[in-house]
């Protein structure tokens, strides 16, 4: 008996690590989705940076990059708030890596050459919810733009 419930809380984990990998992926891209449309105004480079961003960041082909920002961007649509995809960062990326992800949204921001007033608020609200210091936060501005 005691095996049976061993089994079953392995398979649950197996199963949970594959989804839970998923999350992350959908959570971050709908972070970076929610810079993007928060200027009201959806740019090529903005697109082309959000595309390239999720390619190289989750190792992606360009059909999983569209399934993932479809995903993604319905994930927002029912979301509430980004407490959903900020807990799913914050459980599964060491503190250097949510620091990596704020400076993604920031390269995003940038993308079409202007910043937004929008834009900026929607990173600030996730650095404080992914509880990025105030100095990382500046610091992942400071590496965006010299990127950029």
């Amino acid at each position: 008996m005691l095996n049976k419930i061993k089994q079953l809380f392995s398979a649950l984990n197996d199963t949970q690590s594959s989804i839970t990998e998923h999350d992350l992926k959908t959570a971050v891209a709908a972070l970076l989705i929610e810079v993007m449309r928060a200027d009201n105004e959806l740019q090529d480079d903005e697109q082309q940076t959000l595309n390239e961003t999720l390619k190289k960041y989750f190792s992606l082909n360009e059909e999983e990059v569209q399934e993932l920002v479809a995903s993604a961007s319905q994930s927002l649509d029912d979301a509430i708030d980004y407490f959903q995809f900020s807990k799913q960062i914050n459980a599964q990326c060491s503190a250097e890596q949510r620091i990596d992800i704020i400076e993604l949204l920031w390269r995003l921001a940038y993308a079409d050459g202007n910043l937004d007033k929008h834009e900026e608020m929607v990173i600030r609200r996730v650095a404080s919810l992914l509880y990025v210091t105030h100095e990382d936060f500046i610091a992942a501005k400071l590496a965006a733009t010299k990127l950029s």
